[in-house]
């Protein structure tokens, strides 16, 4: 037996586990399935304990953050006419595209507004998840920060953003592309790499800009990626989509 097949031997007997374990403590984590458990427990690197507590976490989580089940793009108005954040394609995997644009990011400075952009995230998320093929639960992001400036800075929003990732869709990411990245924009992103698990680290690439479009298409093909990058795709607004 290989180690492939000791680890899923592993994953499995673990899943068990821990289905009875979350179970037993939420009966609605009866109506979930095995593959957003899986997650869970990947993302703890099949501890069982500690998968069962995130996702009992998670649980408790999206029933008082998502109260109705979805966000309404009534709730993020602030951050949706900022129209920074678009779909694409797939890629060679089969994984959607998204692209966020760092340099349109502005901070929410109502009372709430980190709140409010974690709602965001949680809107994007669902709309790229609502995408996703059979059997696929990955998504590929571009991170494009051309422009990026101190008033886009948002320390408190980006680690809101990051927590919603790790925490809330664990196992989601499946690479995320840092392009067009500006030295000042480096200054933050040390105060932010830290938080970061390693796991989400090990999927991060930050893209010369003499390499772009060769990099993304060893991901994508020429046909998915967007036009900006001289693909043959135009992107869609994340509320259009």
């Amino acid at each position: 037996m290989d180690a492939t097949t000791n680890n899923n031997a592993k994953e499995l007997h673990n899943l068990s586990l821990m289905r009875a374990f979350v179970e037993s403590h939420d009966s609605s984590s009866k109506e979930v399935d095995d593959s957003e458990l899986s997650r869970f427990l990947r993302a703890r690197n099949l501890d069982v304990d500690k998968a069962a507590l995130l996702f009992l976490k998670y649980l408790k989580w999206r029933k008082s953050f998502v109260p109705k089940g979805y966000i309404s793009k009534t709730e993020v108005q602030y951050d949706m006419a900022q129209n920074k954040t678009f779909l694409g394609g797939f890629d060679k995997k089969g994984r959607p595209i998204a692209l966020v644009y760092g340099g349109k990011h502005f901070q929410n400075p109502k009372p709430g507004g980190v709140d409010d952009f974690k709602r965001f995230c949680v809107y994007t998320l669902d709309k790229i998840i609502a995408r996703m093929p059979a059997g696929q639960e990955k998504f590929v992001a571009i991170g494009d920060v051309k422009g990026w400036g101190y008033s886009n800075s948002d320390i408190k929003g980006y680690l809101g953003a990051l927590s919603v990732m790790q925490d809330c869709y664990p196992e989601r990411l499946g690479k995320l592309f840092i392009v067009h990245a500006p030295k000042i924009f480096m200054t933050v992103w040390k105060m932010i790499y830290p938080f970061i698990d390693d796991n989400t680290k090990t999927k991060i690439v930050f893209v010369d800009k003499k390499q772009l479009k060769p990099t993304l298409l060893e991901e994508i093909e020429e046909s998915q990626l967007p036009d900006i990058y001289g693909g043959k795709l135009p992107l869609t607004p994340i509320q259009e989509a």
